[in-house]
């Protein structure tokens, strides 16, 4: 059980960041964990396994989160291309007709899938266990069930999404792109070079600077959706920037002397913190009350909140971890 545990945290955490943390789903909607566990964990527990096992590292988990995202908003929910996705016209900010989508969706909801769906629940659990962090947790019966598990969890997740989409389809063209984006970033994740030192004289910023960039950089992120309404422009940049930016930075300090646990928790924090703030300027996706909202933002955030004190603690409380990419 002591094995198996971290892997049953994972597969539970990362749909309860994706939706529930985000604000699509309340406290008296916790049964849909039944259909997001598979789909949301099983992918992310699937994506940390194999990637542990190949030791790609965190470049190669971004870049299968991402692949992730592509998949799911490309082929199970087709949001990406539907100009009505649940009624919500999304696509309709920054509309690229050649393309059949909207760019600031596009930017938008692949980020929330490799950063918050995948990443984020990923680097927590690790970080939880400590010694173990980047050793298999499963072993080939546990990650054979995992797959199954994520492949039917994303078939069911494609028909209920059909479901609610009224019923659209992509077009061929737009399906065959997916398929070959997502192979793409796939083969790019294992074909990625190793880095295998650090550079040389110098030092990794501290922790609480990389907590505060993210903090601040996570506002920026949602600033398109809470406050520039028209300005698609704008919003495009803002999204652009930051996702480049935070990329470009968390690769050159990682690189440095010193990058430890800290520095991935003040990263995993700061975004975690910003999905607590953000869940009381948004709705839900299902019908509910402005009480059972508020109650449920509170409850999920300070979930949250307890989650990152004993990350936190943990990693304080170890040794220092070797460089791992």
């Amino acid at each position: 059980m002591r094995r198996i545990l971290p892997a049953f945290g994972l597969a539970l955490l990362s749909p309860l960041v994706a939706e529930f943390l985000l604000g699509d789903f309340p406290l008296t909607s916790l049964h849909f964990l039944v259909l997001l566990a598979p789909t949301y964990g099983g992918a992310a527990l699937l994506i940390r396994e194999v990637a542990r096992r190949a030791g790609i590292g965190w470049p190669g988990i971004v870049l299968l989160s991402l692949a992730y995202g592509v998949f799911e908003e490309g082929i199970m929910t087709m949001s990406l291309f539907n100009p009505n996705y649940a009624g919500q016209r999304l696509l309709d900010p920054g509309f690229v007709p050649a393309l059949g989508i909207g760019v600031p969706w596009t930017l938008f909801v692949l980020a929330l899938h490799t950063v918050w769906s995948m990443s984020v629940p990923i680097a927590l659990a690790e970080e939880l266990t400590g010694a173990r962090r980047t050793t298999p947790w499963l072993g080939k019966v546990g990650l054979t069930v995992t797959a199954v598990l994520a492949v039917l969890g994303a078939a069911v997740m494609t028909v209920f999404s059909y479901m609610i989409g009224q019923h659209f389809l992509a077009s061929v063209p737009q399906l065959v792109s997916i398929v070959v984006i997502v192979a793409a970033l796939v083969v790019l994740a294992f074909r990625l070079p190793r880095r295998t030192g650090v550079v040389p004289m110098a030092q990794a910023p501290a922790p609480w600077l990389v907590l505060v960039v993210t903090l601040v950089a996570g506002a920026l992120f949602e600033a398109p959706n809470l406050l520039l309404g028209d300005q698609v422009g704008l919003g495009i940049a803002l999204l652009a920037g930051v996702e480049v930016g935070m990329t470009a930075l968390v690769l050159f300090w990682s690189a440095r002397r010193g990058w430890d646990g800290r520095h991935r928790m003040a990263l995993a924090g700061g975004a975690l913190l910003t999905y607590v703030w953000q869940a009381f300027f948004s709705g839900p996706v299902v019908p509910s009350t402005p009480l059972i909202n508020l109650v449920s933002h509170i409850v999920f955030g300070l979930g949250a909140l307890v989650l990152l004190a004993f990350a936190a603690r943990r990693v304080a409380t170890s040794a220092p971890t070797p460089q791992s990419r």
